[in-house]
């Protein structure tokens, strides 16, 4: 091999700037969000990677910048988590028929606060001061959020969280007060178990609204739905407590 084909192989690929005009800094600026958030996204699987240069070059194009926005817009408007982000960027999400789209929404409309989003979109705050009061670390923070049990944002500079899932952080730490401590070998993704279990139930409970209340009035459906909730969640505490029981009993 001469050193013009050494050279040849060794070059590094040629970048198309028009479908690539992008470096990072761009997409920063573009978007107002730092060069860390985007990195994360991209990990996530939530952003494809950029096309490589070399080893720490990267160039984006409009794909990027639009999927940037609407991992921005799913995350922030509508506060989803990054596994229901991931689920609906790889067109996983529900496939209800129109209809059943239509009884949605009408039932969300009446069960109002309570289940759907509020109105006036949901508050935010600074995720600090939970951690530190509840005793929660910064990467049991990513693992929660990575889990889908809380959702995270970065604004400013600032770390946030909605205030309706601050539950999720205290609750953590209060499993830690109780014992279940890293020395121990418990961690966040211990809670996994229980979050398939729930994703399931939940998969399990939408399909019966869509397909058995589908010709009921909305009015009625929202009223079924208000008054099972809290039914259903007392059975889950107790049949829980029941197991539990049973097998304490079964061993004698």
């Amino acid at each position: 091999m001469n050193d013009s084909q050494r050279t040849r192989r060794s070059a590094p690929p040629e970048v198309d700037r028009e479908r690539y005009p992008y470096r990072m800094k761009d997409l920063c600026d573009l978007t107002g969000l730092e060069r860390q958030v985007i990195h994360f996204y991209i990990q996530q699987g939530l952003v494809p990677p950029g096309f490589k240069k070399g080893r720490n070059m990267a160039f984006y194009g409009e794909e990027h910048l639009e999927r940037i926005q609407l991992v921005r817009q799913l995350q922030h408007e509508r506060f989803l988590p990054l596994k229901a982000i991931r689920a609906i960027i790889e067109g996983q999400d529900d496939h209800f028929t129109p209809e059943q789209r239509v009884l949605l929404s009408a039932v969300k409309a009446r069960i109002g606060d309570s289940l759907g989003a509020p109105s006036q979109g949901r508050r935010t705050i600074d995720v600090a001061p939970l951690l530190e009061q509840h005793g929660v670390k910064p990467h049991e923070l990513v693992q929660l959020a990575e889990l889908g049990l809380l959702t995270t944002m970065v604004e400013k500079g600032v770390t946030r969280v909605p205030e309706d899932d601050a539950w999720v952080l205290e609750l953590w730490g209060q499993l830690r007060s109780a014992g279940f401590s890293s020395e121990l070998g418990f961690e966040v993704k211990d809670l996994a178990p229980f979050e398939t279990a729930v994703g399931q139930l939940f998969e399990a409970e939408k399909s019966m609204l869509t397909e058995r209340l589908a010709d009921l009035p909305p009015e009625e459906v929202a009223q079924l739905v208000m008054r099972a909730l809290p039914l259903i969640t007392t059975f889950i505490t107790r049949f829980h407590e029941v197991k539990i029981r049973n097998f304490f009993s079964a061993l004698g």
